[in-house]
């Protein structure tokens, strides 16, 4: 599957190199980057269940099924308008910090949280 704005790459995991990206979820992201209107960075995506944040968890979390990013941000106009349209398009795990924003498409009861 090709995308719009995003290489398959860019979701690498940061540690080992492992990708099991959903690709119905880099497709979102895709939408999701074409509503902003303007362009954003990964700043981490797929997650290898041995990495070490995932590795501290009881249960590896939404980037180790590949269906989490975090989109990096530069102000609060930019995480306003990513979180605006993640909710508006259906994100159900929407995390927000001040030099990213989490969104992810996690099946259980929609959250947002700030770190």
């Amino acid at each position: 599957m090709t995308f719009r704005y995003f290489t398959r790459k860019e979701f690498d995991c940061q540690q080992t190199g492992e990708n099991d990206m959903q690709d119905e979820f880099i497709h979102s992201l895709d939408t999701l980057r074409h509503e902003c209107g303007f362009s954003f960075r990964i700043t981490s995506g797929y997650r290898s269940p041995s990495h070490s944040i995932e590795a501290r968890k009881a249960k590896p979390g939404t980037h180790a099924q590949g269906i989490a990013a975090d989109i990096g941000t530069t102000d609060g106009y930019e995480r306003y308008v990513i979180v605006k349209n993640a909710m508006a398009m259906g994100f159900s795990g929407i995390g927000i910090h001040k030099t990213f924003v989490h969104v992810d498409t996690r099946t259980t009861t929609p959250v947002v949280w700030t770190y």
